[in-house]
């Protein structure tokens, strides 16, 4: 679905970040990874294409506005054209409700969250308008509902959504889409710790904590980090060329209260 295409992924640890970009070469696409730690980096690269030639990757910390411009130029320098941008790099961490919140906390959840992909957004889009192409953010469950209060983690995802609404309207006319893929609990390395973690400080079996995740999926089985990152393939390539403006749950079907 990608082939020929150049696709950055900011956010490039060992979840989600690394499922979208190993998807997105498996379907054909050149692909530069961001993060802010340079050894996820060099795993994800030689993991996904040992032979160095169709990943590229470069440290990077979404805050600071010079190195979002210097991951979209080494797309462009390195493959000649940038066509899609996937932004994953997130501050997931911020628990709690408002009772006895650390503001400063959640100001750091909008800083990484909200203002960093949209300055990696703004990095990307003068290549991206050269010829089209797609943005996919990451959105949150916890937007909606959570088993977990996580009111600044979701108040930072919700505004992405807010914002998308508007990239929307400014970028349609360079042929670019705007689009969010919105994912319950995904099996993969961070959730499988909590689970983990979580059993073990309960004392009982790790099942037990999945079922209780699971117990309002239709489809009985949670999501994993490779399956987000199919709807996000689906959303970069031009088979989603006429998608804009959505939100795409990807939640086995869970009933959001």
């Amino acid at each position: 679905m990608l082939e020929g295409k150049t696709v950055v992924v900011s956010g490039t640890g060992p979840g989600l970040g690394r499922e979208i970009a190993a998807a997105a070469v498996r379907d054909g696409a050149n692909v530069v990874l961001g993060a802010r730690t340079e050894a996820n980096l060099e795993k994800a690269a030689q993991e996904i294409d040992p032979s160095g030639e169709r990943v590229a990757w470069r440290v990077t910390d979404i805050t600071d506005a010079e190195q979002c411009r210097s991951l979209a130029q080494l797309a462009a320098d390195r493959y000649g054209h940038l066509d899609a941008l996937v932004n994953v790099a997130a501050l997931d961490t911020i628990f709690g409700g408002v009772e006895g919140a650390d503001f400063d906390e959640w100001r750091r959840a909008l800083e990484i969250n909200l203002l960093g992909s949209m300055q990696v957004t703004q990095a990307a889009v003068p290549y991206l308008k050269k010829q089209g192409g797609a943005i996919v953010f990451i959105g949150s469950q916890a937007m909606f509902w959570s088993q977990i209060p996580q009111a600044g983690y979701a108040a930072s995802k919700a505004a992405l959504m807010g914002a998308v609404a508007h990239l929307t309207q400014e970028l349609g006319p360079y042929r670019i889409r705007v689009n969010t893929v919105v994912p319950s609990w995904m099996w993969g390395p961070p959730v499988e710790g909590y689970v983990n973690m979580t059993a073990r400080a309960q004392g009982i079996d790790p099942a037990q904590i999945v079922d209780g995740i699971i117990k309002n999926m239709p489809l009985g089985e949670m999501p994993g980090d490779g399956d987000v990152a199919e709807a996000v393939v689906f959303l970069a390539s031009d088979r989603a060329r006429m998608i804009t403006g959505q939100s795409l749950l990807v939640n086995a079907g869970e009933y959001i209260r």
